[in-house]
């Protein structure tokens, strides 16, 4: 396989509602915002760009099907060659892998990824009501199935579980919302205490208001490429920024629709099948988790993303990464809820599982240098959501897992300053990341690592 190269990227604003603007017209905000970063015209890029790979969620949202060649048209790239990518809350992910297939395999040369959603054309509840149709809809969606009583069920398991409080998931969402104070790309930009959090109001216990992402109008576009699109587009004039981004590995896992349908795993059965190599060779790793097992643990049941670990070992084996915390110097992760994200540090290695809550009030998934007005134990060590995250940035299904490829390309070519106008969100020579995409109640998982060029 080539290497494939992350040079680009942009993101329109993500709000409530962008009615200034079509879908396309919020899809072209971002696309030509990344041609522009390398300094490119429209007309030069275009005629050089091979073809793209759309990412959207909805039909329903937008009331029109195929909506991608509306914006294939819209971005003067007819006839070249497209295709839609749909995975619930994954599907920007998933469009991230598709065009680093493209790339990789030697079809193409330079690929665009772009994703949207425009979720502001239908009151919330509706919205809720098409979010829910990626659940079961013969089991699950007629018992009440929206995802934050999805959610609710399946932390309060992890709490009966693991012991996971209240108080450490709202500091999962103090984090995010500091970080994207400093991100002029979020929806939400605001200061919130630990109190606040779990005074807002209640939406499925113990899960509030500021525990859970809301809905959005958005798009993000990435441009990959390979080796000799690099020099075609360096021929053309484009500057691109050194040293290069990139993307040294991919993974993706699967899980059944219906949780009830997940299994209840042995000790055994978990090691062999699960566990990181860097618990099989850890002694005392393995008696955590056999006393685990031994008081009743079962693996994944409710409580954890098996699809997540999945994609994630998948991608470290790709990428070479034995030590993800001691590795990776940020990861952007899918927090839908704060619940997901302290489930998702478990199955990403950040930590044992049973130690997500403890983990995310220790402070190593904070930002360096920023006033959280929090007593943290700890000092950072691998930054979680240094963007704000999908609770604070919002959630746009198809352009997410993109805009987490833009803040990751950004960061790792130091120019967090140069896009946000703010250094504060830059890290200091961040050499490898991770971006992670989760779709339903983990039914598909994508996890890609991005990695500067020594």
């Amino acid at each position: 396989m080539r290497t494939v190269y992350a040079i680009s990227g942009g993101v329109s604003k993500f709000a409530k509602s962008r009615p200034d603007k079509t879908f396309p017209a919020i899809v072209k905000e971002a696309y030509d915002y990344a041609i522009r970063d390398i300094g490119l015209d429209f007309p030069t890029f275009t005629k050089i760009v091979d073809g793209s790979v759309a990412s959207y969620f909805s039909d329903h949202f937008t009331r029109q099907l195929m909506a991608a060649i509306m914006a294939q048209d819209y971005l003067g790239l007819c006839p070249k060659p497209s295709h839609r990518v749909e995975g619930g809350g994954a599907t920007g992910g998933l469009c991230f892998q598709e065009v680093w297939k493209s790339i990789a395999s030697g079809h193409m040369d330079v690929c665009v990824a772009y994703g949207f959603e425009t979720m502001s054309h239908v009151e919330t509840w509706k919205g809720n009501e098409f979010i829910a149709l990626a659940s079961d809809v013969s089991t699950d969606y007629p018992v009440g199935g929206f995802y934050s009583g999805y959610y609710a069920m399946m932390v309060t398991r992890h709490m009966k579980e693991y012991g996971t409080t209240v108080e450490e998931m709202a500091h999962v969402s103090v984090k995010n919302h500091i970080n994207a104070y400093h991100n002029p790309y979020a929806q939400k930009r605001n200061r919130y205490s630990v109190d606040d959090v779990r005074n807002s109001p209640m939406v499925a216990w113990p899960l509030t208001r500021l525990d859970i992402c809301v809905m959005s109008d958005g798009a993000a576009a990435t441009i990959l490429v390979s080796e000799e699109g690099l020099k075609k587009l360096e021929e053309a004039g484009a500057v691109i920024k050194r040293p290069l981004v990139k993307v040294t590995g991919i993974g993706r896992g699967t899980d059944a629709m219906r949780m009830a349908d997940r299994p209840h795993v042995s000790y055994d059965y978990f090691i062999e099948n699960y566990a990181t190599e860097q618990e099989k060779n850890d002694a005392a790793v393995m008696d955590y988790y056999k006393k685990l097992w031994d008081k009743g643990t079962r693996y994944p049941g409710v409580h954890s993303f098996r699809a997540g670990r999945t994609a994630g070992n998948m991608a470290y084996k790709h990428a070479g990464i034995e030590d993800p915390l001691g590795e990776l110097d940020f990861v952007e992760l899918h927090d839908a809820y704060t619940s997901s994200e302290i489930q998702t540090y478990e199955d990403l290695g950040l930590c044992l599982y049973g130690e997500g809550g403890k983990f995310a009030a220790s402070g190593k998934a904070f930002m360096p240098g920023i006033n959280y007005d929090l007593d943290l134990a700890d000092e950072p060590v691998c930054p979680v959501n240094p963007s704000g995250g999908l609770i604070a940035c919002g959630h746009p299904v198809g352009a997410t897992g993109l805009m987490q490829a833009v803040f990751a390309i950004w960061q790792l070519q130091n120019s967090v300053e140069k896009h946000f106008g703010d250094g504060t969100l830059q890290l200091k020579e961040p050499k490898k990341g991770a971006i992670h995409s989760h779709a339903g109640t983990g039914t598909y998982v994508s996890v890609s690592i991005l990695e500067k060029e020594d």
